[in-house]
């Protein structure tokens, strides 16, 4: 155990000294932790304790899959009174994103007490279907319906949570080498599924509006895509919603190039009540959601509204890939969507997120933030001379988290000077506290700033 320790803290303190001697700079991004241990000749498990130490001493910031950082460095007295006030407060996470109303806990409690009678949860803990059961059918077409759009019961699928009902429907689509379109910033899960899948991600340009038709149709012509997969409300990270106008000439596209599309609508419970892509495309569009945002990470399920004659393939992708939804959770959507938890959980968040959008646009006025007053994050374009790295950096010198725009880039040549703020987690003081801390910090001068 004592040699073990030592190794593993011996490399760190290599890689400390790097740090102090400047020959690791503030924002620099480390290797991919198994590329590290490839470099230094030891066990990826080695590697990722090396970079826990690292964290540990408050050398970088970062998670897996986004990168770790180079955290920067102790200001001098220009900096100092902000790292101060940085420092006298908690830490805040605006990288996490997961709303909870007030009182939540209580709302949800008394419909699990029923499951947990012995003849109810020995039935609760049985293996569920990729189709789920008949109440939990009916009781999603219920909860995703929109004014002019209710899904078949028989069209519905489940899974463990939203992520592997993409990842379901990508693996059912698309054979490995293919490509799928995407906007040019997109959820950075979808890059990781699509690595894993062995697919291609194509980025396509945007607009105000949203999508544009004629950049998929020329990323057709050049090499055929095998789907598209938009967030046409409420866009990751920038909030967007498209435009009816585009969604009907998108629809049009799709269907003259019989292209199948994937519609993450996780966010959408947040914006008024529209239809869904799937209205103008019904043969085509592949509707996924979830229950991790309207009610809790941790007990989630997520849909899948298919077209009729993709069941059975995406029931297989799904059962084949080990992503079915767990009974019991199942169980538990059923009765809270029933008694009408899910509906008081989405009007309460819907209010939760306006607050955090008033506070948002109080403490970053000024700023070039682009966002939606019923959305829980935010696109921060930062002023010139920060990057997106240096500023996350900075920000985390102060004990604030927040996911740089490189990590929903989808081609590594255009990596925007931005970062996302997620709203939903931290409480509002926190989130008030960090907000002025983070304006703060990007207003000051590049002589002055915390990060070269």
């Amino acid at each position: 155990m004592g040699d073990y320790r030592r190794d593993y803290r011996h490399i760190a303190d290599r890689i400390a000294d790097d740090i102090a001697g400047g020959r690791l700079k503030p924002g620099q991004r480390l290797p991919p932790q198994r590329a590290f241990a490839r470099r230094r000749g030891i066990a990826p498990s080695t590697a990722g304790r090396v970079y826990a130490e690292l964290v540990r001493r408050g050398l970088v910031v970062g998670e897996v899959g986004r990168g770790t950082f180079v955290r920067a460095a102790p200001a001098g007295p220009v900096g100092q009174a902000l790292i101060e006030a940085g420092a006298a407060g908690a830490p805040v996470n605006l990288e996490l994103n997961y709303p909870s109303a007030p009182g939540q806990p209580e709302l949800l409690a008394p419909v699990l007490a029923p499951l947990l009678r012995p003849d109810v949860l020995a039935e609760a803990l049985l293996p569920a279907a990729a189709t789920g059961t008949a109440p939990a059918r009916e009781a999603a077409a219920a909860l995703l319906a929109t004014p002019g759009w209710r899904p078949g019961p028989e069209r519905l699928l489940f899974t463990g949570n939203a992520r592997q009902a993409i990842a379901a429907v990508l693996a059912s689509l698309v054979r490995p080498g293919g490509r799928v379109g995407v906007e040019q910033l997109t959820y950075p899960l979808v890059k990781e599924i699509a690595a894993r899948l062995g697919i291609t991600l194509v980025p396509l340009a945007g607009d105000a509006a949203g999508l544009l038709p004629e950049a998929v149709a020329a990323a057709h012509r050049s090499a055929p895509l095998s789907a598209l997969y938009v967030q046409p409300t409420l866009h990751n990270p920038t909030s967007l919603t498209t435009s009816h106008t585009r969604l009907l000439q998108l629809a049009r596209l799709v269907h003259d190039l019989d292209l199948p599309v994937v519609e993450d609508r996780i966010w959408s419970f947040l914006h008024a009540p529209g239809d869904p892509f799937a209205v103008h495309a019904p043969a085509l569009a592949h509707v996924v959601d979830g229950l991790s945002k309207r009610v809790a990470p941790g007990l989630t399920v997520g849909f899948l509204v298919v077209p009729p004659h993709r069941v059975a393939a995406v029931a297989d992708a799904v059962r084949s890939g080990g992503w079915s939804a767990g009974r019991f959770a199942l169980e538990a959507a059923v009765r809270w969507a029933a008694e009408g938890t899910v509906a008081r959980l989405v009007e309460a968040k819907r209010a939760d997120a306006a607050r955090r959008q008033r506070i948002l646009a109080e403490e970053l006025a000024g700023f070039a933030v682009r966002s939606d007053p019923r959305a829980y994050f935010a696109w921060w374009e930062l002023p010139a001379p920060w990057r997106a790295d240096t500023f996350t950096a900075a920000a985390a010198a102060h004990g604030i988290a927040v996911t740089p725009g490189p990590a929903f880039a989808v081609a590594p040549g255009h990596t925007p000077d931005a970062v996302r703020l997620g709203l939903a987690s931290a409480p509002e003081p926190d989130l008030r506290r960090a907000l002025r801390t983070l304006a703060h910090v990007a207003a000051r001068r590049a002589g002055d700033r915390i990060a070269p």
